[in-house]
């Protein structure tokens, strides 16, 4: 089977720096730091089954003028598989997001998190941490919720209408262990309805196939069973940060109600954005609006700091971006903004 294009800004950018960062447990995270040594310093987390090049666009757009730092999650990519069942949790999540922060963020300095799926519930379950809560400027939870992930998912159809039945069908789907498979036809059509938007360019919806295929088997079981049991509640109470929350219209995975019940727990709510057309896969499907969410909180949230204008600055902000990266949102669809005071 033919591969599809991979669109320019999806490819991932070299990395100014590389670290292996040692978690609590002992687990080895492969961190990246991308875009401007000098600049105020963005964390980007994402989500199950992804890796750090789920985040290439975004990266694409903010590394001229930010320190941006990304790292696999613990399982995905580059990072170390746990050991057992037993270090897949919240609480691994939490204390991985603490030491690549630790490592990344000097003392008395802080930076934007900004977190995607299972990244923002990350935020969310370390935001009580020491090395969560004195690093984190801003905070912006993108395609995520909190808990009842189960109740809410809207993958099996609407005929479908006992809910009891709704939450084991997609028990079923999210947590089997059976292999992806190669990429085709069906598993795209399939991934595509669960996690894009219908008009999502099949050049994106290709990017979060393969990324999806490629995620180990056992790892992506393993963390559904986290996501089953999800319930970072208390987490999301305490994160004093200002965090702006964003969601796809057409998020099946994390539908609009966990964004609106977020919103109503923050501690200090810096807006709700919605993105129509928009599915699971909000940082794909439109970066633009992502970069330019993450560059609104990091611009009123961080102290500027001057970056260095030379020719090794503008080749680590990606030579291999497509025209037209500019933060300021080029959508095919205006995108809905609820200020919340």
């Amino acid at each position: 089977m033919s591969r599809r294009p991979i669109p320019a800004d999806c490819l991932q950018p070299v990395p100014a720096e590389e670290l292996a960062v040692r978690s609590a447990d002992g687990t080895r995270l492969h961190v990246e730091v991308h875009g401007q040594p000098g600049a105020p310093t963005v964390v980007l987390a994402h989500g199950w089954t992804c890796t750090t090049h789920f985040w290439a666009p975004v990266i694409h757009r903010l590394a001229d003028r930010y320190r941006v730092v990304v790292y696999d999650q613990r399982g995905h990519g580059r990072s170390e598989i746990p050991s057992s069942r037993a270090r897949y949790s919240t609480r691994a999540l939490a204390e991985d997001l603490a030491a690549v922060l630790t490592r990344v963020v000097p003392e008395g300095e802080r930076a934007v998190l900004a977190g995607h799926s299972m990244g923002g519930m990350t935020i969310m379950a370390g935001a009580a941490r020491p090395e969560v809560a004195e690093r984190a400027a801003a905070a912006v939870l993108i395609s995520t919720g909190p808990s009842d992930l189960l109740t809410e998912v809207r993958i099996v159809p609407d005929a479908v209408r006992p809910p009891a039945l709704r939450r084991f069908l997609h028990r079923q789907v999210l947590r089997s262990r059976l292999p992806l498979g190669p990429v085709g036809p069906v598993s795209r059509a399939g991934l595509k309805y669960a996690i894009m938007g219908a008009d999502a360019p099949a050049e994106r919806t290709e990017v979060a196939v393969r990324m999806a295929h490629a995620c180990r088997t056992g790892v992506r079981a393993n963390w559904a069973g986290v996501l089953d049991r999800l319930d970072v509640r208390p987490g999301l109470a305490r994160l004093a940060a200002p965090t702006a929350v964003v969601v796809g219209a057409e998020d099946r995975l994390t539908p609009p109600v966990h964004a609106h019940r977020m919103v109503a727990a923050l501690a200090d709510p810096q807006g709700l954005l919605l993105l129509p057309g928009v599915g699971h896969m909000a940082p794909l499907e439109r970066p633009a609006e992502i970069a330019a969410e993450i560059d609104r909180m990091a611009t009123a949230h961080l102290p500027a700091r001057p970056v260095a204008d030379s020719a090794d600055s503008a080749a680590s902000a990606g030579s291999e971006a497509t025209a037209g990266t500019d933060l300021p949102a080029a959508a095919t669809a205006d995108p809905e903004r609820t200020a919340v005071a």
